[in-house]
């Protein structure tokens, strides 16, 4: 796929030759108004982008939130919509795509090419969707201090070892609780039965149809991983996205997290955390598991969309100052917040665990048109299992049925 090509060739090599990134910020006098997620990458992008092309627009207005993703659509849907861009992922550019929300940018990216590299446009059925800027999957953090003390020699490889390490913590008294995961109820829980369940080599759909097949000897054992993992979790798990877990890491509470790779400069700086935590931070791979041989996780890309229902003049002053914002520059002044796919990058340790899960072959996200729709069915009827309520076959009986109910409605389905 296009995003492993981004991923190992470009994330970290660096790109070849350079581009000439002057600040053409296209018709002046428009509204700019972008919709992102909350980390430091995407403001760093955004600011980068005010700051070059805010002056030249008559209003430039970024709302960062964690809700990005689930207001996305209903946000683009209204003729004009709320927002020019929403800056996206795998998943959710697929999200949007299904309801006509974002446009084909083939003609504003020939007009700007020379601010493009050409390896970070993501093109799907010849129509470029979006512009990718940063590589992004969710990896172990360790504390090697911890794990010492508990006597588990070196770092865990698979979550088998992960296991093992939260047991002799808990049994040597350091922590009652020494596993973090991102277990909140909906699309994050959805993810880590993702990332296991590709672990174990599990195959999302029956081949070349949108037919579901999860409920299988596969997608159980995948389940008892998380089910074995969370009993070593806060209480309040399933409560937990990538604020609270990082949250609970520099305040000393987790010994064992599987986070995003994005959190790793925000955790290994001097802010929020002691230098107990950050000097014994290590960051590595996503685990492997059940014997299999790749990191069980999903790759991503962040990147820029455009709105279909803007103007077009809308559209080039947004793409152009967004296009602005992907500069050296803006990569030397931010190095560490991402796996910068742009010119200039240095690879430092807060990118290691997402290096060595790509080197890994952990498997890109699916960018299939019926993905949005399973992931939510799993975030939806997991939890019962994770409470004891339901047995995972149960669980996932579940998930297929609600799955068929919104494919069929959507089409994908008969």
């Amino acid at each position: 796929m296009f995003l492993r090509k981004i991923a190992t060739a470009t994330a970290f090599v660096g790109l070849m030759g350079s581009a000439a990134y002057a600040a053409n910020c296209g018709p002046e006098g428009q509204s700019i108004r972008i919709l992102a997620s909350d980390f430091p990458a995407i403001h760093a992008v955004a600011g980068a982008a005010e700051t070059n092309c805010g002056g030249a627009a008559a209003e430039f207005n970024t709302n960062h939130t964690t809700e990005a993703r689930s207001i996305m659509n209903a946000a683009l849907t209204p003729n004009p919509s709320e927002y020019t861009s929403v800056i996206l992922a795998n998943s959710t550019l697929t999200q949007l795509m299904n309801d006509g929300l974002v446009r084909p940018l083939n003609d504003l990216v020939e007009k700007y090419k020379d601010s493009i590299p050409p390896n970070l446009l993501i093109t799907i059925d010849g129509n470029v969707m979006a512009v990718a800027f940063m590589a992004n999957s969710q990896h172990l953090f360790s504390r090697k201090d911890i794990l010492e003390q508990a006597g588990f020699e070196g770092i865990p490889a698979t979550y088998e070892e992960v296991l093992e390490a939260a047991e002799k913590i808990r049994a040597a008294g350091i922590m009652e609780h020494p596993i973090a995961l991102n277990l909140q109820t909906g699309w994050n829980l959805a993810e880590v039965f993702n990332m296991i369940y590709l672990g174990h080599g599990g195959e999302f759909f029956v081949p070349g149809s949108a037919e579901p097949s999860i409920n299988n000897e596969k997608g159980v054992a995948a389940l008892e991983v998380m089910k074995a993992l969370a009993e070593y979790a806060h209480p309040d798990h399933l409560t937990h996205a990538s604020n609270e877990t990082q949250g609970l890491w520099e305040s000393g509470q987790a010994a064992l997290a599987v986070m995003w790779g994005s959190r790793g400069a925000p955790i290994l700086d001097d802010e929020g955390s002691t230098e107990e935590v950050t000097s014994n931070t290590v960051l590595s791979a996503a685990p492997t598991v059940g014997g299999g041989s790749i990191p069980s996780a999903t790759l991503w890309w962040d990147g820029i969309t455009i709105a279909s229902n803007v103007s077009d003049e809308e559209a080039e002053a947004t793409f152009a100052a967004l296009i602005s914002a992907l500069t050296p520059e803006m990569v030397a002044a931010n190095n560490d917040d991402a796996v910068w796919l742009l010119e200039g990058f240095q690879p430092g340790p807060a990118a290691a665990g997402v290096a060595e899960t790509v080197k890994g072959g952990a498997k890109p996200y699916p960018m299939i048109p019926q993905i949005g729709l399973l992931h939510a069915a799993l975030g939806a009827e997991l939890a019962d299992f994770l409470k004891g309520d339901e047995s995972a076959e149960q669980a996932l009986a579940d998930v297929e049925a609600a799955y068929r109910t919104s494919a069929k409605e959507a089409g994908f389905l008969k």
